[in-house]
C-alpha cells in the first residue's frame, strides 16, 4: 500500500475545495520556473519586433534550460520566481473553484448519478473552468506581467509588488484591465479543464478496471502524466494567444482575434506552439505533484475529520 488509503466516507465538497488550491499552489512551488521560462518564450516573438523597432535589446531565448539560464545568468535567481505571490493567490482561487468543484458541477449534471458520460465529464470540466477563470482572471493577469518583465539593468520595472501591480493596472488601464485576455483564457481554461479533468478521470477509471493498479500513488501518477501530455498538445496555441494579449500595451491589438491573426501573419503557424517544451515539462510535472497531492490531502484530510466527528 501507497500512500494514504482511500477513505470509507467519500470527501465532502470543503475537503476538496481547500485540498485542491493547496495541492496547486504546492505544485506551483516546484514547478514555477518553467512556467515563467514559458512565458518568456511565448512573448519572444514581440520582444524581437520591439528590439527591430529600436525600442529596446530584446534577449534571446533558446530552448527550456537554455531560457532559464540565460535569465538567471542576466537578471538572477529570483528571476525565476517573478510572480510567484500572484501566481499563489491565483492557484488558491483558481485551483480551487476549477479542480474542487468538478465532481460536485459533475454530479449536478448527471442528478447524482455515479456513471458519468464523457458529455457529462466535459460539460462539468467547461463549467467549473469558466466559472475560475471569472473569479481570478486578475490574478493571472499581474502574474503574466510580472513574469513577462525582465529585471536585468537594461530594462525598467514597471511594477514593484504585487499589490503595486494590482494598482498601476487599474489606474492605466482601467478596471478592465484587471480581466484582459478573460475571452481566450476562458477558451483555454475550457479546454485546459476538460482535457486535463476528464482525461485523468477517464485514464484513472481505465487503470483501475483494465490493470491491476488500484487507487494509489501509481495509479495517480500514470493518469496525472498522461493527463498533462494531452492537455499542452491541445491548449498550447490558446495559451499562447492569451499570454501575447493579456501581456501587451494598450492598444497593440484591437482583439483577441486581431493577436492570433498578427502572430500567423508575422511568425508563421510555429508561433503558436512557442515555449511548447517548457508547456509540457510544467503542466506535466504539475499535473503529476498536484493531482497526486489532490488525492492524498483528500484523504487524509477525510480521515481527520471522520476521526474529530467520531471523537465528539
Amino acid at each position: 500500500m501507497v500512500g494514504f488509503r482511500p477513505a470509507e466516507v467519500p470527501p465532502s465538497t470543503a475537503v476538496k475545495f481547500v485540498g485542491a488550491g493547496t495541492a496547486a499552489c504546492f505544485a506551483d512551488l516546484l514547478t514555477f520556473p518553467l512556467d515563467t521560462a514559458k512565458v518568456r518564450l511565448q512573448i519572444q516573438g514581440e520582444a524581437e519586433a520591439s528590439a527591430a523597432a529600436g525600442k529596446e535589446r530584446a534577449l534571446k531565448y533558446r530552448g527550456v534550460f537554455g531560457t532559464i539560464i540565460t535569465m538567471v545568468r542576466t537578471e538572477g535567481p529570483r528571476s525565476l520566481y517573478s510572480g510567484l505571490v500572484a501566481g499563489l493567490q491565483r492557484q488558491m482561487s483558481f485551483a480551487s473553484v476549477r479542480i474542487g468543484l468538478y465532481d460536485s458541477v459533475k454530479q449536478f449534471y448527471t442528478k447524482g448519478s455515479d456513471n458519468a458520460g464523457i458529455g457529462s465529464r466535459l460539460l462539468a470540466g467547461c463549467t467549473t473552468g469558466a466559472m475560475a477563470v471569472a473569479l481570478a482572471q486578475p490574478t493571472d493577469v499581474v502574474k503574466v506581467r510580472f513574469q513577462a518583465q525582465a529585471r536585468s539593468p537594461g530594462h525598467t520595472r514597471h511594477y514593484c509588488g504585487t499589490m503595486d501591480a494590482y494598482k498601476t493596472i487599474a489606474k492605466e488601464e482601467g478596471i478592465r484591465g484587471l480581466w484582459k485576455g478573460t475571452t481566450p483564457n476562458i477558451a483555454r481554461n475550457a479546454i485546459v479543464n476538460c482535457t486535463e479533468l476528464v482525461t485523468y478521470d477517464l485514464i484513472k477509471d481505465a487503470l483501475l478496471r483494465s490493470t491491476p493498479l488500484t487507487d494509489n500513488l501509481p495509479c495517480h501518477f500514470v493518469s496525472a502524466f498522461g493527463a498533462g501530455l494531452c492537455t499542452t498538445v491541445i491548449a498550447s496555441p490558446v495559451d499562447v494567444v492569451k499570454t501575447r494579449y493579456m501581456n501587451s500595451a494598450p492598444g497593440q491589438y484591437s482583439s483577441v482575434v486581431h493577436c492570433a491573426a498578427a502572430m500567423m501573419t508575422k511568425e508563421g503557424p510555429r508561433a503558436f506552439y512557442k515555449g511548447f517544451m517548457p508547456s509540457f515539462l510544467r503542466l506535466g510535472s504539475w499535473n503529476v505533484v498536484m493531482f497526486v497531492t489532490y488525492e492524498q490531502l483528500k484523504r487524509a484530510m477525510t480521515a481527520a475529520s471522520h476521526k474529530c466527528t467520531t471523537n465528539l
